[in-house]
């Protein structure tokens, strides 16, 4: 990072729009409102159920999300440009990336849970275990960037995504007994497919907007993509909590112990101070529904995911390769002089 602030004024060019104007801290206000108060009332219901101050502030969240468009239509200089979204090659791209960031995130946060919680490795181990993932990630995201000056984004885009859903898949046979194996195998899938899809995906929205808005789609880009974690890390979370609280419900119908019916973390926090035959049934359950968590995420991701594919390779398919629109954006427009005819059809000079 030292290095980067060191050589980024020397070797990144910078643009800057003479007609900008000063941020509107209300806009700001509005929209952390409205995030706020919709993760909020995710987390909450996961938790409790469908109650009233929840579902409350879900729909305040909107409506608040609400005022916030409508206050960008009537500045000048809005903090975000609502007329971007009518670009279908930026909204598909956004899309694309808040979901992307959202399904990665989100499982990974319970991947991590899983293996330090259920399989009781240390923070560092796990971490470890964790880390070809991430590689894959890196190598599929330069070679995706390569491809793409032949291939067309739309079909890298899918075919990183169907890749995805076959990690999401092999989730499927995750379960307490599971060794951390299984689990490194699914991440490389997910993150080879997803990475490059995450990474390309931000310079798919920058291309897409007018070079005087390329400052406020980098900003949305940015934003989408913490939200989509933010997004991920609530509602991925929010559903294995619930299918959590589900499972001990069934696997103790005369009530779970207490102080073991909200989280994995409290369960086994209860087990440690039980007798010892009922402390190790009581952390066994808690893994194997935290593990059954896991499952249900993943199996919903997965076709998801390839719903996504199909989606993206349909709004993103007549965007060409990069290659192609350099080609294109080199050609002379029809009728305009050029001097590049083949020899032989040049006309002469005319002699004095």
């Amino acid at each position: 990072m030292v290095l980067l602030l060191a050589l980024g004024p020397f070797l990144l060019p910078e643009y800057r729009n003479p007609e900008g104007g000063r941020v509107d801290l209300a806009s700001s206000l509005l929209s952390l409102a409205a995030v706020l108060a919709v993760i909020y009332g995710l987390k909450e219901v996961a938790k409790h159920g469908l109650q009233p101050v929840p579902s409350a502030a879900i729909l305040a969240g909107v409506l608040v999300g609400y005022v916030f468009i409508r206050r960008q239509r009537t500045l000048e200089h809005p903090l975000l440009d609502v007329r971007l979204f009518a670009n279908r090659a930026f909204s598909a791209s956004l899309s694309t990336l808040l979901l992307t960031v959202m399904f990665l995130m989100g499982v990974q946060f319970v991947v991590a849970q899983f293996l330090q919680s259920v399989l009781e490795l240390s923070p560092l181990r796990a971490g470890l275990w964790l880390l070809p993932a991430v590689l894959s990630g890196m190598v599929a995201a330069l070679a995706a960037s390569a491809i793409m000056g032949k291939v067309r984004p739309a079909y890298v885009f899918g075919a990183g995504m169907v890749l995805a859903a076959v990690g999401f898949a092999v989730l499927w046979g995750v379960s307490a007994s599971s060794g951390p194996g299984l689990v490194m195998f699914a991440s490389v899938l997910m993150f080879a497919g997803l990475a490059p899809v995450s990474a390309l995906g931000i310079d798919m929205i920058v291309g897409a907007a007018p070079p005087d808005q390329a400052g406020p789609a980098a900003a949305i880009s940015e934003t989408s993509n913490e939200f989509g974690g933010a997004l991920g890390i609530a509602v991925i979370g929010s559903i294995g909590t619930a299918v959590y609280r589900g499972q001990m419900d069934q696997d103790y119908p005369d009530g779970v112990p207490a102080g073991a019916e909200d989280t994995l973390a409290s369960a086994l926090e209860a087990a440690a101070r039980l007798p010892d035959q009922a402390g190790e049934t009581l952390a066994t359950a808690a893994r194997e529904a935290f593990a059954r968590g896991l499952q249900v995420n993943s199996f919903v991701a997965a076709p998801l995911m390839l719903l996504m594919a199909l989606a993206v390779s349909f709004l993103l398919r007549q965007i060409k390769p990069a290659a192609a629109e350099e080609e294109a954006a080199a050609e002379p427009a029809p009728g305009a002089e050029t001097s590049s005819a083949a020899p032989g059809l040049q006309e002469e000079p005319a002699k004095s």
